[in-house]
C-alpha cells in the first residue's frame, strides 16, 4: 500500500475502496503493467500493443467490412491513416462514430480498443472511422490533435460517399483519445468546422496540470497513476507541461469557455486519476448551458471495462454508453 500523499502541503485522504470484483483482478493487472509508467517503458508498451486485432478478429463473424483510407494533411505531409469499418448487412447507416484510440499520447494505434466501438456500431447500424494519429514524444503537440482534426474533416466531407449524414458523426475516445476527442470538438467550434452530433469521452485525459485530488489519491495505486499521467503529458508538451501557455487544443480543461459544444457523455471511475477532471469538465459544460451525461462508476479504476470486461460494473458501463448513443441517434 502506498503512503498517504501530500498535495500543496496538505495530507490527501486515501482513495475510495475498489469495487470487490475489480479489486480481485488488480494484482495480476499491475504485475503486467505497474501503476507508475515512466518514459523508459514506452518502447516496451508500444511493442506489446503493436499487433492489435486483425480484420478477421474485428469482423465479428463477418458482420463488418474494413477498408484502409487516408486523409491528406494540409501541410503536405504524409496522409493521416484511417480505418473505415461498416456493417456488412446494413443498407441505411444511422450515422458514424469517429474514434480516437487511447494510449497516454505515446502508444496505441487505430485498432486499439476498437472491438468495444464495433459492438455499439453493430447494434445501432453505425459506421466507424478510426484514426491513426502520430504519437508523442516523436510528434509533440499540435501534431496528434491536428491529425485527429484532419481525419474528422475528411470523414465529414466524405460522409455522403460513405453512406451517412455528415451531421450525425459522434466523436468518441478513451483516455488520451478522450482528451483528443474533446480537443477536436473545441477545434470544430473555433474553426467553424463540421459540428459533431456528440462527444463520448471515456475516462478522458483533459488536464496537463496533473494536480487534482484524485490524481494525488491514486499515486502509486490502480491503473495509470499520477506519475504515468506526468509521463504522458511530458511526452506531448515537453517542458511546457503545467505552465501558463498550454492551449486548450492540447489540454481541453484549459478552455476558458465550454459553450457551444455538442452534447457529451463522460464517464470515469471513482478510483482513477481522471475522476476529478472528468467531473469538472461535465460541470463546466452544464454551467455553460451545454448538455452532458456524467457517470462516476463506484470503485472503478482506469479502463476497468476493458481490463475486466466480465465484471458487473463493466457490463453496466457498456449498457449506459449504448443507451446514450441510442438516444442521441434517435433524437
Amino acid at each position: 500500500m502506498s503512503a498517504p500523499s501530500t498535495r500543496r502541503g496538505m495530507a490527501v485522504a486515501g482513495p475510495p475502496p475498489f469495487d470487490p470484483e475489480l479489486a480481485a483482478a488488480l494484482p495480476s493487472l499491475t504485475a503486467s503493467v505497474p501503476p507508475s509508467i515512466t518514459s523508459r517503458m514506452i518502447p516496451e508498451l508500444r511493442e506489446r500493443g503493436a499487433r492489435g486485432p486483425s480484420d478477421q478478429e474485428l469482423s465479428r463473424r463477418g458482420t463488418f467490412t474494413f477498408e484502409e483510407r487516408s486523409a491528406p494533411r494540409p501541410d503536405g505531409g504524409p496522409p493521416v491513416p484511417l480505418l473505415l469499418c461498416r456493417p456488412a448487412r446494413t443498407t441505411a447507416l444511422t450515422g458514424a462514430v469517429y474514434y480516437i484510440h487511447g494510449g497516454g499520447m505515446f502508444f496505441g494505434h487505430n485498432r486499439s480498443g476498437l472491438p468495444d466501438i464495433l459492438q455499439w456500431a453493430g447494434e445501432l447500424g453505425l459506421a466507424v472511422v478510426s484514426v491513426e494519429y502520430r504519437l508523442a514524444p516523436e510528434t509533440p503537440h499540435p501534431g496528434p490533435v491536428e491529425d485527429c482534426y484532419t481525419g474528422m474533416l475528411w470523414t465529414a466531407a466524405h460522409a455522403d460517399e460513405l453512406g451517412f449524414d455528415p451531421g450525425r458523426i459522434v466523436l468518441a475516445g478513451r483516455s488520451a483519445g478522450g482528451g483528443l476527442a474533446a480537443a477536436v470538438a473545441l477545434l470544430t467550434r473555433e474553426r467553424h468546422g463540421p459540428r459533431p452530433a456528440g462527444q463520448m469521452l471515456l475516462s478522458p485525459m483533459l488536464d496537463d496540470r496533473n494536480d487534482s485530488v484524485s490524481g494525488w489519491q491514486m499515486a502509486g495505486r490502480g491503473v495509470w497513476d499520477r506519475l504515468s499521467n506526468e509521463t504522458g503529458w511530458t511526452a506531448l508538451l515537453g517542458p511546457a507541461r503545467g505552465g501558463p501557455d498550454v492551449p486548450s487544443s492540447a489540454a481541453p480543461a484549459r478552455a476558458p469557455v465550454l459553450a457551444g459544444l455538442p452534447p457529451a457523455y463522460i464517464d470515469v471511475g471513482s478510483t482513477e486519476t481522471f475522476r476529478d477532471e472528468g467531473v469538472s469538465y461535465a460541470d463546466r459544460l452544464w454551467r455553460a448551458g451545454g448538455q452532458a451525461e456524467l457517470h462516476v462508476w463506484p470503485g472503478a479504476f482506469h479502463n476497468f471495462d476493458v481490463l475486466v470486461p466480465g465484471a458487473r460494473l463493466s457490463r453496466d458501463a457498456r449498457k449506459a454508453r449504448l443507451s446514450w448513443l441510442r438516444r442521441l441517434f434517435e433524437a
